[in-house]
């Protein structure tokens, strides 16, 4: 049974930082591309970040390179995002996904067939 489950959202004033967890099975952790999106309400779901587990190369959207980093800890098959410089922009629902196709090596931020429940992230200005 798969199973993703986020972490660590919470409410910040613009400025400051959250980091976010997904915690995953191991066996859809292991050599896969996971991912971090976004939903603001009335907003289509945005990409935010992939990491490939196995090599590690990361990718970003525009709107959060520089200010949020994706990492892994394989030992515990959790990947965090590191939310740093936080708008109320970023304000959304923040959900890990899990298994996508491979690139050239590397993860992008579509077709992902596993999804978690989501953790709410509200920034204040």
């Amino acid at each position: 049974q798969v199973q993703l489950v986020e972490s660590g959202g919470g409410s910040v004033q613009a400025g400051g930082s959250l980091r976010l967890s997904c915690a995953a099975s191991r066996y859809i952790y292991s050599s896969n591309c996971m991912g971090w999106f976004r939903q603001a309400p009335g907003k289509e779901r945005e990409g935010v970040a992939a990491i490939y587990t196995a090599g590690g190369t990361t990718y970003y959207a525009d709107s959060v390179k520089g200010r949020f980093t994706i990492s892994q800890d394989n030992a515990k098959n959790t990947v965090y995002l590191q939310m740093n410089s936080l708008k109320p922009e970023d304000t959304a629902m923040y959900y890990c996904a899990a298994e996508a196709p491979l690139y050239g090596g590397s993860c992008r931020l579509d077709e992902y067939n596993y999804w978690g429940q989501g953790t709410q992230v509200t920034v204040s200005s």
